[in-house]
């Protein structure tokens, strides 16, 4: 073991002489430490990645006391063994010396970059104080609770609930909430792509290819390289994704809806689709068909700028792949009003087809409770849960039950931004207090200074993070989270075709006197007074609570990692089928074609796939045919301003992590050489775009990957708090270009607007 000081742990982060001496001024900091130790808790350790949502498996050491090196776990096959840039970097995070290990508490006004350093216990009391104060003034329902999706938000919001407020938001409504809300309207549930066994991929801005999941990456990858698959991409700009097509359509953007419907209209008028699918498990397709009899492919072009001839062709050769074909459905387009209406569509395209349960389609990933009753004997463990007995349930209203076309988000994430409304407007109610855990709505939300006028509205806020980040440069105490490499946490669900687990350790003993958000909101809620709430002591209690006490399995899964249990299946693969059934007697009997098609059953009203919905009709009336409703981005005089996902970030995350911010610390904007040249503006030269909300200036990257009458940025650059000192004022920041307008029914926040350019 080697001990590090201050220096040695600048070195290890690559860290500018000008970021070190201003983080070694920050309090609590840990460029503030001394001769600091690192320990790795054992020689190679399996844990979960935490550089952006996809968590993958992945394997760490440390290497001679000095470096984590990180790879990922050969145990799930599907991810490679391998990690992606962000992954790879996750150990320059760890030694990072702006890094928070010290509980802060905000001693100026807030925004203001004044903190003083405080011990555990008086963060917690300061807490304790003021939200219980809140909850005796106002109500709980006073105080909101937010958490990036995943780990941390189990124990944030079971905070929030013990403590008795309904108001807890994940960031789906910024990022997944819209093809989530979308499935499901049509299928109930979620469903998966299975892009390595394609043989024809229509992707609508999905840039797997930079918004890396390492699993659907590779597997889309291999779909190409190795199988063949054609691969078709609509999209605004000439993305990595657009590059690796056979296809690009440069679409205008806010137009996508009308490409799916239009290729709906040909699979239907040309006798394309799957009839026997159809009758056999979809709702409403009389309604859905007599819709799309109008949304002609020559009617697309004129909307989308894709030519009518090839979107009748395109119709026609994926159809001939069918079943083994997928429309992807998310993440990325060019987010609207229509948001709802065009994930619907994307999946209609798939549902027309038949490629449900098929290899190369889509399906609905196997958990283990269901698998073990296909076959008849418990091939897979099923986790169990705490029981907490008189857990309190709130009584109010959530803040975003306002409308009740919303009501399918209530449960899904919720619908962010209504925050700001409840805060700023008392709409439905007033909020006073916001408790948060590795979100960051200064970057992630639209209208950033509607954010700081919320931010600063409120009675009090307090932020877990690893980082002062743009959004906790405006709290009032700070709660510093280990890493994910310091901290173990539960075992989660990863199952795919057949059911998975896999588990998060430490790799390292904690570096400074931070703590896992499970342990900090556990101390909250008891400093709040509601222990009797945390029948838990530990991490490993917990886990044990999870196996139901099998040590076996506990271990199993520490030693390996990722454990995947029983064989693949999807239920209308006779392949798949035949094999399950050999693997286990008494395993549920084949249908007469060899599948399990009998079996596939939906979470809908109907029971049935709902291409037009009843429920949704009452939720949002006139909504419960997928139709196409014109929308208006921008002003005839200004560009439309999109943005999109780099490899090397993660949104609003990344870009103060040392290893990344060296690899990519702005965002040029995109400019096509007619646009520019009307400009007067060159590649590289100081521009200025403003749009209804604000005013931001960056840099011109002049390229022919762009239609003319758009312009295109990353996201998550351009900080505006003093803390991140590597991001500050690198770039434009798009939420302070993006107005406050929300979707209906998927509540999504709108990605889209109009903008001028100029040079400065």
């Amino acid at each position: 073991m080697i001990g590090l000081n201050r220096r040695t742990f600048l070195k290890g982060a690559g860290a500018s002489g000008a970021t070190c001496a201003l983080a070694s001024l920050l309090p609590g900091s840990l460029a503030a430490l001394e001769n600091k130790h690192l320990k790795g808790m054992g020689k190679d350790i399996a844990s979960i990645c935490e550089m952006c949502s996809t968590r993958c498996p992945i394997s760490a050491r440390v290497i001679e006391g000095k470096n984590v090196f990180i790879s990922g776990n050969k145990a799930a096959k599907a991810f490679g063994g391998k990690v992606c840039a962000r992954g790879g970097a996750g150990h320059s995070l760890l030694y990072d010396p702006q890094r928070i290990v010290k509980p802060l508490k905000r001693v100026g006004e807030r925004g203001e970059g004044k903190w003083a350093e405080i011990s555990w216990d008086e963060a917690y009391r300061l807490i304790a104080d003021n939200l219980n104060k809140i909850k005796k003034e106002y109500g709980p329902e006073a105080v909101a609770f937010s958490s990036k999706s995943g780990s941390q938000e189990k124990h944030l919001f079971h905070l929030a609930t013990a403590f008795g407020s309904p108001n807890t938001f994940t960031h789906a409504s910024t990022c997944p909430g819209g093809y989530e809300i979308a499935a499901k309207a049509i299928f109930g549930t979620k469903v998966k792509r299975d892009l390595s066994n394609s043989k024809y991929i229509i992707n609508f801005g999905h840039n797997l290819y930079e918004g890396i999941n390492m699993s659907e990456t590779r597997g889309m990858m291999a779909a190409q390289m190795d199988k063949g698959a054609k691969l078709v991409v609509f999209e605004p700009r000439f993305s990595i994704v657009a590059d690796k097509a056979d296809e690009w359509y440069a679409i205008r953007p806010g137009t996508d809806v009308a490409v799916a419907l239009a290729l709906c209209h040909v699979l239907i008028e040309d006798n394309l689709y799957d009839k026997a699918f159809v009758a056999r498990y979809v709702e409403g397709f009389e309604a859905f068909a007599a819709e799309v009899k109008a949304y002609t492919p020559e009617w697309a072009e004129t909307i989308s700028d894709v030519p009518a001839k090839d979107i009748r062709r395109i119709a026609h050769e994926y159809a001939a792949k069918a079943p083994h074909a997928v429309v992807d459905f998310g993440h990325r387009a060019t987010f609207t009003t229509e948001e709802f209406e065009m994930r619907r569509a994307l999946y209609a395209a798939n549902v027309l087809i038949g490629n449900l349960e098929c290899k190369g389609g889509i399906y609905i990933g196997q958990k283990p409770a269901d698998y073990n009753k296909l076959a008849g004997e418990d091939v897979a463990p099923v986790l169990g849960k705490p029981g907490i007995k008189d857990m309190p349930k709130p009584q109010a209203k959530r803040i975003d039950q306002v409308e009740e076309q919303y009501a399918m988000m209530w449960t899904s994430g919720g619908v962010y931004q209504t925050i700001l409304d409840a805060t700023l407007s008392a709409v439905p109610y007033q909020l006073h207090g916001w408790v948060m855990s590795r979100t960051n709505p200064m970057q992630t939300l639209t209208d950033r200074a509607r954010v700081v006028e919320t931010l600063k509205k409120l009675d009090f806020v307090a932020v877990c993070d690893v980082y002062i980040s743009e959004t906790a440069a405006y709290a009032d105490v700070i709660l510093p989270e280990s890493t994910y490499l310091e901290r173990d946490e539960e075992i989660a669900d990863k199952s795919g075709k057949n059911p998975a687990y896999y588990v998060r350790q430490r790799v390292v003993e904690t570096l400074g006197d931070t703590k896992p958000s499970w342990q900090i909101f556990k101390d909250v809620g008891v400093a709040m007074g509601l222990g009797e709430f945390y029948p838990w002591d530990n991490m490993e209690t917990l886990q044990m609570l999870q196996v139901n006490r099998d040590t076996d399995l506990l271990r199993r899964i520490k030693d390996e990692g990722f454990v995947s249990f029983g064989k693949p299946l999807m239920l209308r693969d006779a392949k798949m089928v035949a094999d399950f059934t050999k693997a286990y007697p008494s395993a549920r009997p084949m249908d007469d074609d060899g599948t399990y098609a009998s079996a596939l059953t939906f979470k809908t009203p109907s029971g049935k796939i709902e291409l037009s919905s009843a429920k949704v009709e009452a939720m949002a009336p006139g909504r419960g045919v997928i139709k196409f409703r014109e929308v208006t981005l921008k002003k005839a005089d200004e560009l439309y301003f999109i943005q999109g996902k780099v490899a090397v970030h993660t949104n609003g995350a990344t870009h103060n992590v040392p290893m990344l911010a060296s690899l990519m610390s702005d965002n040029a904007v995109w400019v096509h050489p007619v646009t520019a040249g009307k400009l007067g503006i060159s590649n590289g030269d100081p521009i200025r775009l403003t749009s209804s909300v604000g005013t931001e200036e960056g840099h011109a990257l002049v390229t022919p990957g762009i239609r003319q009458d758009t312009v295109f940025a990353y996201m998550g650059f351009g900080s505006k708090n003093k803390e991140l000192v590597r991001a500050t004022g690198k770039g434009i920041h798009c939420g302070n270009l993006l107005p406050h307008v929300t979707a209906p029914v998927c509540g999504m926040t709108v990605h889209t607007t109009g903008v001028t350019l100029a040079k400065r």
